[in-house]
C-alpha cells in the first residue's frame, strides 16, 4: 500500500511543511491545530480498532469526524466556538490533502461538505474610560513589581497588543531615546503569524517603560516575572485578574464583565473609536487582516450610536399656525 494512503504522513507534512512553511502561522495557531489531531487521531483509532500509524486518511470520514465533534461536546464540555475550530483544523488539512493528492479529491469534498454550527451571537466586552482609570491606578507604585504591574497595564492599553505578544516583545523592540524631549515613541510588536507592526506610545507610557528597563540588555523581553523570568502570557492573564478583583470592590459592575488582557484590547479599540479615529487605523493599531474584523467596535460602541440616532430624531407634533391668525405679522403689515 502507498505510503500516502496513511493519514500520518499526511499529518506530518501538513504541521510541518503546511502550517509553518507555507502559512507562517503564529506559534499559538500551530499548537491549536496539533491539538485538534492529538484529539481526533485516538478517537479515529480507537473506533476504527487501529493503532494510529496505521490509521487511512479515507477512515477520517465524516461519520467519524462528526462523531468527534459531538463527543467534543458532550464529554470534554467544549463550546460551539472550540468545537467549530477544531473543524476549522479539519477542513485546512482535508484541502491540503486534496490539493496534492488526486485519489483524495473526493474524500477532501466530503469532509469540508461537514457544516459550522452556528453559534450564539455576543457582543464583545470593553471598559469605560472610568473602569480602565480605576484598573490603571490599582497597582502599588512604590514597590518595583507594582511599577512594572502598572507599566504593563499601561502598556496594554496603549498599544492593544494581545497577551502573548506582550509577553513576546523585547527592549530592542523600544524606540524611546529621545521620548523625555517630546520626541515620537514607539514599540514594534511581533503580531499573528510573525507579522510585525509598530505603534505609538504616550509619553507617560514611555516613561514608565524606560524606568523598567534602566540596566537592562536589548534581547532581554520586557516584561519579567518575580524570578527575573520572561513573564508568560498566562502570567499576564493571572496579573490582570488580580487588579479586575481588587478594583470590584469599589466598581462591582467590573466583576460581571469577565475582564482579562483581551477585554483591555477592546477597550482601547473601542476608545479609539470614541475619540473619532478612523476604522482603517485601528485595523493597522491592533494588526488585524481584515478591516471586517475591526468592525466589530462599531457594534458596541452606544454612545455613538445614540449620537447618530440624535441626528435623525424626529421633532414632536408641532402646530402650525396661518399668517393671517398672527396677529404680530398682522400688526406689522397694517404699520406699512
Amino acid at each position: 500500500m502507498k505510503d500516502i494512503m496513511f493519514i500520518s504522513v499526511w499529518i506530518k507534512r501538513f504541521l510541518v511543511e503546511y502550517l509553518v512553511s507555507t502559512r507562517n502561522l503564529s506559534k499559538n495557531t500551530q499548537i491549536s491545530y496539533r491539538d485538534t489531531f492529538r484529539l481526533l487521531l485516538p478517537f479515529a483509532g480507537k473506533k476504527n480498532k487501529k493503532s494510529i500509524d496505521k490509521l487511512l486518511v479515507e477512515e477520517i470520514n465524516p461519520t467519524t469526524v462528526k462523531a468527534f465533534l459531538a463527543e467534543l461536546e458532550a464529554r470534554r464540555g467544549c463550546s460551539i466556538a472550540t468545537r467549530n475550530q477544531r473543524l476549522s483544523a479539519i477542513h485546512a488539512f482535508a484541502k491540503f490533502v486534496g490539493l496534492h493528492s488526486p485519489e483524495h479529491v473526493e474524500w477532501c469534498r466530503q469532509v469540508q461538505m461537514i457544516p459550522f454550527k452556528r453559534a450564539k451571537h455576543t457582543l464583545i466586552t470593553y471598559l469605560e474610560k472610568s473602569e480602565m482609570d480605576a484598573l490603571l491606578n490599582a497597582p502599588d507604585r512604590q514597590n518595583s513589581q507594582g511599577r512594572r504591574d502598572y507599566a504593563l497595564l499601561l502598556f496594554l492599553y496603549n498599544t492593544g497588543a494581545r497577551a502573548d505578544e506582550a509577553a513576546q516583545t523585547k527592549v530592542s523592540d523600544l524606540n524611546i531615546a529621545g521620548a523625555s524631549k517630546g520626541d515620537l515613541a514607539t514599540v514594534l510588536i511581533n503580531g499573528k503569524g510573525n507579522k510585525p507592526r509598530r505603534c505609538p506610545l504616550w509619553q507617560q507610557t514611555a516613561l514608565e517603560l524606560n524606568a523598567i528597563i534602566t540596566r537592562r540588555m536589548p534581547s532581554e523581553h520586557l516584561f519579567l516575572n518575580r524570578l527575573k523570568q520572561p513573564i508568560t502570557r498566562f502570567g499576564i492573564h493571572t496579573m490582570v485578574k488580580r487588579y479586575v478583583e481588587r478594583v470590584a470592590k469599589q466598581l462591582p459592575a467590573i466583576k460581571e464583565k469577565k475582564v482579562s488582557p483581551h477585554t483591555i484590547r477592546h477597550t482601547t479599540a473601542t476608545h479609539l473609536l470614541q475619540a473619532g479615529v478612523d476604522i482603517n487605523t485601528i485595523r493597522a493599531w491592533l494588526g488585524h487582516v481584515s478591516i471586517n474584523t475591526t468592525n466589530i467596535y462599531a457594534e458596541v460602541d452606544l454612545e455613538m450610536k445614540a449620537r447618530a440616532l440624535a441626528c435623525c430624531e424626529i421633532e414632536g407634533n408641532k402646530t402650525f399656525t396661518h399668517w393671517r391668525d398672527n396677529k404680530d405679522l398682522m400688526t406689522f403689515l397694517d404699520s406699512l
